[in-house]
């Protein structure tokens, strides 16, 4: 069978299985089924029935996922009032500020245990790497009404903020290592390289967000624009506010995440296209990426797997996650199940993928290869393991809120 015949097959099976999953998703969201899983196994099997070939697929996934995450960075971000967030809430504010950084530390520490050939810089890196997390992965937990809506917030504006804020320090170690690495050892160079990219990218993103959000409020005051062709301009924001970033030295991903923040502040819930495209038109753009993942990086990953690699994801999954989360929450009035709750649901997906794309690609030279290897297999394994146990533990954390609601009335 010739490759052009081969191609349609395994593009006319990609696009059945994404027609079937529209037609269960509902009935699957409340299984241990979830999206991720299903596009991540659809394109390693494309891969091994070899009907599907990705010869660049670093670059595709790059575009992809570079795509999905920033406009996933800045609607995410747009939806957090962050007035609301710093008076009502304060769970997430103590994982983001607190949590984050104990993430990246004890992944340090225990990285350092299971890899003692590696710069600590390089270990730090993978931790940093390791510590966003992904909502998309845990949506049977976010959906799930059983799930008390301050839980549910909480892990949300979790994932839709520390990609943000982890995205500084993964530069920042990138260039560590880059600079410990380099043959001419120009730490200058590279430490103003980290330092223009987090300054630029914020004060583009700031200029971007603000801007944007007073011409749009003027011109929907005026009624000069209408529900159809305010989406267009979002997304046009997005790229806008990406490249300009780019263009002047500074980092895209951050520009994005702080116009969303500043426009999303700015305009106040008038722009309804920001809370419906991620949960329309955006999940493409997911899927997408987890069925690259599966056709040209998990083989490979999968491949070049060690012992220490494996127990270092299972150890950051089940252990440092939680552990730093839970000490993130000490003095709060949460309980041990809410802690140990916050602290698992943290999967491990797009921006832990393409990060380490981002900084192997364009910073790194030897170690690229090691931290994309710990990356992906990082992804597929929290796919599985969070996956598996999101809609069981929703229902059963669900049901042991109300018996605790009911016990204290």
């Amino acid at each position: 069978m010739c490759k052009e015949t081969l191609l349609e097959i395994g593009i006319l099976i990609l696009l059945f299985c994404v027609s079937g999953y529209t037609m269960l998703a509902k009935r699957l969201s409340s299984s241990i089924v979830t999206a991720p899983m299903v596009f991540i196994a659809v394109g390693v099997t494309l891969h091994y029935l070899g009907l599907l070939k990705v010869d660049d697929s670093e670059e595709i996934l790059h575009l992809i996922a570079e795509i999905a995450l920033i406009v996933l960075l800045f609607l995410d971000a747009s939806q957090i009032n962050l007035k609301h967030l710093l008076k009502q809430n304060a769970w997430p504010l103590r994982m983001l500020l607190i949590g984050l950084p104990l993430c990246i530390a004890i992944g340090t520490l225990v990285g350092l245990l299971f890899f003692p050939d590696w710069p600590w810089a390089m270990v730090a890196l993978v931790a940093a790497v390791m510590s966003p997390t992904d909502a998309a992965l845990g949506e049977a937990v976010i959906s799930n009404k059983a799930v008390p809506e301050n839980e549910r917030q909480c892990l949300t504006v979790e994932s839709g903020l520390n990609d943000g804020l982890a995205l500084p320090i993964i530069l920042f170690f990138a260039s560590v290592l880059a600079m410990t690495s380099s043959p001419e050892n120009d730490t200058l160079r590279w430490l103003a390289f980290g330092a223009s990219q987090v300054a630029i990218g914020v004060a583009v993103g700031l200029i971007m967000g603000w801007s944007s959000g007073r011409f749009f409020i003027l011109a929907e005051a005026r009624k000069m624009t209408s529900n159809i062709y305010e989406g267009i301009g979002v997304l046009a924001l997005t790229g806008t506010s990406y490249l300009m970033a780019a263009i002047l030295g500074g980092n895209g991903f951050i520009s994005a995440f702080i116009a969303g923040l500043a426009f999303g502040n700015m305009v106040k819930g008038h722009c309804r296209f920001i809370y419906q495209f991620t949960e329309s038109e955006g999940q493409i753009l997911v899927w997408s990426a987890f069925t690259i993942i599966g056709l040209g990086l998990l083989p490979e990953a999968i491949e070049h797997i060690s012992w220490p690699v494996a127990a270092y994801i299972l150890v950051s999954l089940l252990i440092v996650r939680p552990l730093a989360i839970y000490i993130s929450l000490l003095g709060t009035k949460t309980t041990l199940y809410t802690r140990l709750f916050l602290g698992w649901f943290g999967p491990r997906g797009l921006a832990t993928a393409l990060f380490a794309l981002i900084v192997a690609k364009d910073i790194l030279n030897d170690y690229g290869h090691s931290l994309l290897v710990v990356a992906i297999n990082a992804v597929w394994i929290s796919t599985l393991l969070h996956g598996i146990t999101a809609a069981p533990a929703a229902n059963w954390y669900g049901r042991y809120k109300r018996r605790l609601k009911a016990d204290t009335e």
